[in-house]
């Protein structure tokens, strides 16, 4: 075990060090080298096809690097899953289980009684706005709804470090701004660091602390971007300010 770095008297939560995927005889993602620190939410912007669902597959110990390694809070953990939470795009709830037990499955996995699982999901309802749903199925939720299940479910798999595949992108407009609000909230509560995919500029500026984007074939990382936005007003005015144009100007600069 390595001593984990520190940023701003922040841990290291995860890392990867020059991480390439090869399949056959393609390349798709080349010498990737990212870092997560503890109560950040950093984002792989990217667009479709340029390998960060790969990049994701590798850090949740899916599938092994050709080259590289994945650290987490300084163990190499490089091909190893269950330890770290990972949510893709669509929520996966499963259509015959309640939310309850929906959201309490990865507790049962570990090992604990239904039961008792369910009382500690439970604690958590109120705080992701899930009140009163304990009961429901999942095709008797919002959009909206379910993904905050999904949400509770991943922070339940993994308090410390949560990765999510383009969480919010199956979302209609208003209801994704909504999530956005929500989700920036949530995470000052919980406290958990976050790796996430987009493809949506607006999104990553909105939701980052910092932003790598990966582009090219084989995907690399490009740029590295901090984000320094006042994020307590408004989306609509903040995606209108001059602070927020110029970081996705910057950024589309990038992706050409």
């Amino acid at each position: 075990m390595t001593t984990s770095i520190t940023k701003d008297n922040r841990k290291l939560k995860l890392e990867t060090k020059n991480v390439s995927v090869k399949f056959e005889d393609k390349k798709i993602i080349e010498d990737i080298s990212v870092r997560l620190h503890e109560n950040e939410l950093v984002c792989i912007l990217g667009l479709s096809g340029v390998g960060k669902t790969t990049l994701f597959n590798v850090i949740a110990g899916l599938i092994s690097p050709s080259e590289g390694t994945v650290e987490m809070n300084g163990t190499d953990i490089t091909g190893k899953s269950g330890n770290i939470s990972y949510m893709l795009q669509k929520d996966l709830l499963l259509p015959f289980k309640t939310v309850i037990d929906n959201v309490s499955l990865p507790l049962v996995i570990k090992g604990e009684k239904k039961k008792a699982a369910r009382e500690k999901a439970e604690k958590y309802f109120t705080q992701f706005g899930l009140e009163g749903t304990e009961k429901k199925y999942p095709n008797q939720l919002s959009g909206g709804m379910r993904q905050r299940a999904a949400l509770l479910r991943t922070y339940l798999f993994s308090n410390e470090t949560a990765l999510l595949d383009e969480p919010f992108s199956a979302l209609d407009a208003i209801t994704k701004h909504k999530m956005h609000l929500w989700y920036l909230d949530i995470m000052k509560q919980i406290k958990m660091s976050t790796l996430f995919i987009t493809h949506d500029i607006d999104e990553a500026i909105i939701l980052s602390d910092r932003i790598y984007i990966l582009s090219g074939s084989p995907g690399k990382i490009t740029a590295e971007i901090e984000v320094d936005i006042d994020r307590c007003g408004d989306n609509e005015e903040l995606q209108l300010s001059e602070k927020f144009l110029k970081y996705k100007k910057e950024i589309l600069e990038y992706l050409k």
